[in-house]
């Protein structure tokens, strides 16, 4: 019997020994860099009838395209109280569980983008959900947590559980004008701080993403983030938006500004950064895939592994859908072969 259980005891070690053995090849050979697609508007898109098909005119889920074309990430925003609009509504917290739901069985990592507004917020536009406007500023700090809190929440339940939050959406002036903006810079710390702390509240690991947009300013990027410092602020990951297009330049003028503004945010605050959005006109396709390819290998360089990867803003949303022209989709519903940089850039 004693002989019996010594056997058995050594065949357990062997087991053990060769699942560790395997779960260190996993971990060794898994593609940890994001190569992503913030896909908003795609719940939408299928509601109003709009069809994906494949480079043979296939129809396929927009999903799966994006996933055969290397995307392992989506990006999917989320509004207190939106509209129906059809370009500016939707995103709401139970409409964004049911996509990232959808995205995460099929494998996909999930980020999730608080815009803290019932619409658009960008560097343009920061207001405050209707049902916040007239809130004091302690009671926004509370509004900021409990929106948090409660989105998360309703993910987790659902089974979902995304790697990223973002806190607000290109940020550089702030957010919840006028009580955050960057002229009131101890209270916008406040409000990202609540952001975060709600976030950590739900789930420690989720990384904090705060994200300006120009990444390829650096003289931006250090104003806005000496101030976070300067005010205590906590987030994990510096996001950055990148679109030529809308700085008028051609990629090949300034993606030298982008790799040197990620490394200088990496080295100067010791943090991981992200190209959270990232864009080309669709017309113009080798030269978006190129640009794709250039940010990819801009971020894939950043010391120590910081860079931790790119997100193509709405690839699939189609001019001929939604009038936006700087989609990585074509006139006839199928993907544009500048998704092929995702592809293409493999660790």
């Amino acid at each position: 019997m004693k002989k019996i259980k010594t056997i058995f005891f050594f065949i357990l070690l062997q087991m053990a020994a060769s699942i560790s053995c395997k779960s260190q090849t996993a971990m060794q050979t898994k593609d940890d860099f994001s190569k992503g697609a913030d896909i908003g508007w795609l719940a939408q898109m299928e509601a109003t009838g709009y069809k994906f098909y494949d480079a043979d005119g296939s129809e396929k889920d927009c999903l799966l395209l994006l996933k055969e074309r290397g995307i392992n990430t989506v990006r999917l925003r989320v509004w207190v109280d939106p509209s129906d609009d059809k370009i500016s509504g939707h995103c709401s917290p139970e409409e964004t569980a049911v996509m990232a739901l959808r995205a995460q069985k099929m494998g996909m990592r999930i980020m999730i983008n608080f815009h803290y507004s019932d619409t658009w917020a960008d560097p343009g536009k920061q207001k405050k959900p209707a049902a916040w406007d007239s809130h004091s500023f302690a009671e926004l700090l509370n509004d900021v947590y409990r929106h948090t809190y409660d989105v998360l929440i309703l993910l987790k339940k659902r089974g979902v559980n995304p790697e990223w939050v973002q806190i607000g959406n290109e940020i550089p002036s702030g957010m919840l004008w006028p009580e955050g903006s960057t002229d009131h810079w101890s209270q916008l710390a406040q409000l990202l701080n609540k952001g975060y702390d709600a976030t950590k509240a739900v789930d420690k690991k989720i990384k904090v993403i705060v994200h300006v947009d120009q990444g390829n300013n650096n003289k931006r990027f250090r104003a806005f983030f000496d101030n976070a410092v300067a005010n205590n602020t906590k987030y994990d990951v510096i996001g950055l938006s990148y679109y030529p297009y809308w700085i008028k330049e051609d990629y090949k003028n300034n993606i030298s500004d982008l790799e040197n503004n990620l490394n200088d945010m990496s080295k100067r605050y010791n943090k991981e950064v992200m190209v959270v959005e990232v864009g080309g006109e669709d017309t113009l396709v080798e030269n978006t895939r190129d640009m794709l390819t250039a940010v990819i290998k801009a971020v894939k360089k950043v010391p120590e592994n910081k860079g931790l990867g790119v997100i193509y803003w709405e690839p699939q949303g189609a001019k001929i859908w939604s009038g936006y022209s700087l989609s990585a989709w074509q006139q006839d519903g199928r993907p544009s072969p500048a998704l092929d940089a995702f592809k293409n850039n493999k660790l």
